[in-house]
């Protein structure tokens, strides 16, 4: 809209640094990426894994590489986001917002996982993962009671199995270690 003196107003001009900021928040999620990137890398490129190594790919290759991705995202987006790109608006998802949060199923959840954490060295993975996998299900929602445990249980004992034994990854087994 022109001013009385027939000039073209700038109605989007930034009133200053914290109107500027407030049009671009998006860069905070810049800057959160740039610091978990940051922090990745210097805690992979720090790695003692003289131990761990088995080949030319070893423990430090997924974190450099993930780390690296969270710099570069984070420089794209910082671009995109003073070039004008703004992020859309929640619409695609089937959540009614006016809705109070689940609290129970979040603090249920919590629980399982607390408990998982307690439990798993005394108790060992294979018990305290079958807690962890059915508790899961049942605070989403799962009542099959029956079926739920089983398949938790299974799920666990091929977790075990993969990590120990496949991967190298040491995980307490608990009773269960001369089980399995």
């Amino acid at each position: 809209m022109p001013d009385q003196l027939g000039n073209p107003g700038l109605p989007d001009a930034p009133r200053g640094r914290r109107a500027w900021l407030r049009e671009h928040s998006e860069l905070g999620v810049c800057v959160l990426l740039l610091a978990l990137g940051t922090l990745v890398l210097t805690d992979a490129l720090t790695m003692d894994v003289e131990i761990a190594q088995r080949g030319p790919i070893g423990p430090k290759t997924v974190p450099i590489v993930v780390g690296a991705g969270l710099l570069v995202v984070a420089l794209l987006l910082a671009v995109d986001v003073l070039r004008g790109g703004r992020g859309e608006a929640e619409g695609g998802e089937d959540i009614d917002l006016s809705e109070p949060a689940d609290w129970r199923t979040v603090l249920l959840l919590a629980g399982v996982f607390l408990a998982t954490a307690v439990l798993i060295e005394p108790v060992g993975f294979p018990v305290a993962g079958a807690l962890l996998f059915w508790g899961a299900a049942y605070a989403l929602g799962s009542r099959y009671l029956d079926r739920d445990p089983l398949i938790a249980a299974g799920l666990s004992v091929v977790t075990y199995e993969v990590f120990n034994n496949l991967l190298g990854v040491p995980l307490p087994g608990g009773p269960l270690m001369g089980v399995l």
